[in-house]
């Protein structure tokens, strides 16, 4: 199941607004690059952390305004989780996962415009698998750790390297307006332990590795995450980006694409 979060223009029994739904339609066979034109979106009653119930109110997906898919507490990511990632930063690998958060006011969703500061310097794109959280999870063991996903998604941990640097620690590089993209959707039935994660800019392939080769795996970082800070409904997890991140440029477009759920694809602007 595709879980969406759109702008609406209502119909004879709903006025217009915000509400979450359902995306239906075909598929390729590993569930990405989508015929959007094709696709139809179904409204649900309410949020999608329990039962779905349709409203009976469905819309052609180019007809709605597509948003982040959800609105974290709290972005919750991992550096340094694919080995060749760490080593092309000139890094070492850590023995346990290394978490940092991203605040909300981050986010943004498909479409919207990635916006670079004018003291940013090198800003780089990092495609990433992200884990939404569905249910609250405080001290789980890995082994009870997929009970509380609602899902997943793309993402994008755009990152200025010039500030990374520059601080010591990672809030301002990673924390600004518009610096986690999600995306296009929640995709609720997924196995993550081994699906393509690569970027485009320009069209340009520029990132192409697999869940498989993350270091510390799903169910291992939601259980560290959680032993930290309790995950709560709607959190978001970006599990690390593999090799061959660079920098993007205001007029360049990047394309994220996780197998199984989409592409999330965001233009990208100067501030």
């Amino acid at each position: 199941m595709r879980i969406a979060r759109f702008v609406h223009q209502g119909s004879d029994r709903t006025p217009a607004g915000v509400a979450w739904g359902v995306v239906e339609g075909g598929t390729s066979s590993d569930g990405t690059r989508l015929d959007r034109a094709a696709l139809t979106v179904s409204a649900i009653d309410s949020h999608p952390f329990g039962p779905i119930t349709f409203t009976g109110d469905r819309w052609a997906l180019p007809d709605v305004r597509m948003l982040s898919p959800i609105l974290p507490s709290k972005v919750v990511a991992v550096g340094r989780n694919y080995a060749e990632h760490a080593r092309e930063l000139g890094q070492d690998v850590p023995t346990a996962p290394m978490i940092f958060l991203k605040p909300s006011t981050s986010v943004i969703g498909d479409g919207d415009a990635i916006r670079l500061p004018a003291d940013a310097g090198d800003v780089h794109y990092e495609a990433e698998l992200a884990v939404v959280i569905g249910a609250p999870a405080r001290d789980v063991t890995p082994e009870q750790a997929m009970s509380h996903v609602l899902g997943y998604t793309a993402g994008n941990d755009v990152s200025s390297r010039t500030q990374q640097n520059s601080d010591g620690q990672w809030t301002r590089a990673k924390g600004h307006d518009s610096f986690c993209p999600l995306g296009p959707w929640i995709e609720t039935v997924l196995d993550p332990s081994d699906v393509p994660v690569r970027a485009r800019v320009n069209g340009e392939l520029r990132q192409d590795g697999r869940t498989a080769d993350m270091i510390h795996k799903v169910p291992e970082l939601i259980a560290f995450a959680s032993s930290v800070m309790t995950l709560l409904p709607g959190d978001v997890l970006l599990t690390g980006t593999p090799a061959g991140v660079g920098p993007i440029v205001a007029g360049d477009t990047v394309t994220i694409e996780i197998g199984g759920v989409g592409e999330l694809t965001n233009p990208v602007r100067a501030k």
